[in-house]
């Protein structure tokens, strides 16, 4: 089942950088794009599954946040990206925007170092 869950939870944290991506290019273009059922609907369901995956995967390993230092940097790293996606997205100048953007990407690849190497780089083991 840990395979399955993996590649799962890998194939929705793609769908949702790609989706952040390009809802991030639509904003920067202005486009009425944005405004399509598809793109507003689409984000919250991936995410919704990406977020059941890393549950289903947290208990399959038997490891939690707040008890694995690992997984709660992990966890912290994903509310700072959600919250720069958000700003990104929905910032009121395009240098905020622009700025949030790289955050959340900077994030993610925090997000990514740990989840390899199941070591917290900021908090202590």
């Amino acid at each position: 089942m840990y395979m399955a869950f993996k590649h799962l939870h890998l194939l929705l944290v793609a769908l949702s950088v790609a989706l952040l991506c390009l809802r991030f290019a639509l904003r920067v273009r202005e486009s009425g794009l944005l405004q399509q059922k598809f793109l507003k609907i689409a984000p919250h369901v991936v995410d919704t599954f990406l977020l059941l995956s890393a549950v289903a995967l947290m208990f399959t390993i038997q490891q939690y946040p707040f008890v694995d230092a690992w997984l709660t940097e992990k966890v912290l790293a994903l509310l700072a990206y959600i919250a720069l996606g958000y700003s990104a997205l929905k910032g009121r100048t395009a240098a905020i925007r622009w700025l949030s953007f790289l955050g959340a990407l900077g994030w993610l690849g925090l997000m990514v170092r740990v989840a390899l190497s199941k070591t917290p780089l900021f908090l202590p083991l």
